[in-house]
């Protein structure tokens, strides 16, 4: 089998440090029989040790040269191979429970990452490799850094972890940036509180748009004066400093006001 060159378009780097490869598939811990999906199974490296404990695993994979691969690899019975972007895939056509998995290409980790929150409802858990810097942000706490939309979004859906990071040299080629293993478990839906899910995404989105203005700037469109005071919220404070149960109340407070009369 020829070699395959990583190609940049499509953000490929592939994992080859068996020792990370062993650490990262004991933190999966597949059980045969499980519904699992790799996203982006590139040369294989988490691929072969998963369909070994599985029995059967569904790959989803845009690369026609590495699709070819794995088809010569193995038997239809043991690897299901969805051809096309991850972005577009119908995750919940897979069945439920699912497991996700995969080391998710950067150029569209954070797109992807909204993509498979759509699908939260059908899934067990969700286990990625991505790079460090975008963990960080998945994770972030209230008033760091870090903590933006995409904290707020997904820890909204998901009780998260960062497990551990993988250095550059467990890559071939080594990106610039070290990895890190994040966990994703979808929170029961008793627990999603937000009465309008559009309208609480609209604004903690119009909330980080421009990071460095308060709230009463960003929150214009849906808070007056007197909401705040209602909310108990202050509004010179900036985004960042709110926690996810606080947007959930803006949001639910705006959803009431907006609903008609005698509802």
């Amino acid at each position: 089998m020829t070699e395959h060159r990583a190609r940049k378009r499509f953000g490929q780097n592939f994992l080859s440090d068996p020792n990370i490869i062993r650490k990262i598939i004991d933190a999966i811990r597949p059980v045969a029989g499980e519904t699992m999906v790799e996203i982006g199974p590139g040369l294989g490296a988490m691929t072969a040790p998963l369909v070994e404990r599985l029995g059967h695993l569904h790959v989803v994979e845009i690369d026609r040269d590495l699709i070819a691969r794995l088809h010569e690899t193995y038997p239809p019975e043991r690897l299901t191979v969805h051809e096309g972007d991850a972005l577009e895939f119908d995750f919940g056509s897979l069945g439920t429970p699912l497991r996700v998995v995969g080391n998710l290409p950067y150029n569209i980790s954070t797109p992807l990452l909204f993509h498979l929150a759509g699908f939260a409802a059908q899934v067990r858990d969700m286990t990625f490799m991505l790079q460090k810097e975008v963990v960080m942000r998945m994770v972030a706490a209230p008033g760091s850094e870090d903590y933006g939309r995409l904290s707020v979004m997904l820890q909204y859906r998901f009780r998260m972890a960062r497990l551990f990071d993988v250095p550059p040299g467990a890559f071939r080629p080594a990106p610039k940036v070290t990895s890190s293993i994040v966990r994703m478990v979808p929170l029961p839906a008793a627990e999603l509180a937000a009465e309008d899910e559009a309208l609480f995404a609209r604004i903690v989105a119009a909330a980080f748009g421009q990071r460095r203005k308060t709230l009463r700037n960003t929150l214009r469109e849906f808070l007056a004066e007197a909401d705040y005071t209602a909310l108990d919220l202050d509004p010179g404070l900036r985004g960042e400093r709110l926690t996810v149960g606080e947007y959930v109340a803006i949001a639910n407070h705006v959803a009431r006001k907006q609903a008609p009369a005698g509802r």
